[in-house]
């Protein structure tokens, strides 16, 4: 088992930054992905970026050059910087853990809440 606890979300004016932060502790397989999702209000799950335990990355095209993903493997945290936030970012932002190499290595926290004002 993997546990994921998300902090650093909150209320931030249009055009200012927040950065998230997503700790794992468990079962770590040094072999993964980490990455953060945000839902919307009436909307599904969907990614926003993404990093490997090798330091690749991918971002839906909305986070690209707004927000960057980044990682420290030695404490096994996953970080997000947003800036230049709108609205529209508005969600409940959640880490994910997985692993192609571990059948059903897949984990998620409980989600942050980020709430853009225009």
């Amino acid at each position: 088992q993997v546990q994921l606890v998300e902090s650093g979300g909150g209320l931030v004016q249009a055009g200012g930054s927040l950065t998230l932060s997503c700790a794992a502790s468990g079962s770590i397989f040094s072999r993964n992905a980490m990455g953060w999702y945000c839902q919307a209000p009436g909307k599904q799950r969907e990614l926003v970026a993404v990093i490997t335990s090798g330091g690749s990355t991918n971002y839906a095209d909305s986070a690209k050059g707004r927000f960057t993903i980044s990682r420290d493997n030695a404490k096994n945290t996953v970080y997000l910087q947003m800036n230049s936030l709108k609205p529209e970012d508005t969600a409940v932002y959640y880490c994910n853990v997985y692993s192609d190499y571990v059948e059903g290595y897949d984990y998620w926290g409980r989600g942050t809440q980020v709430t853009v004002s225009s």
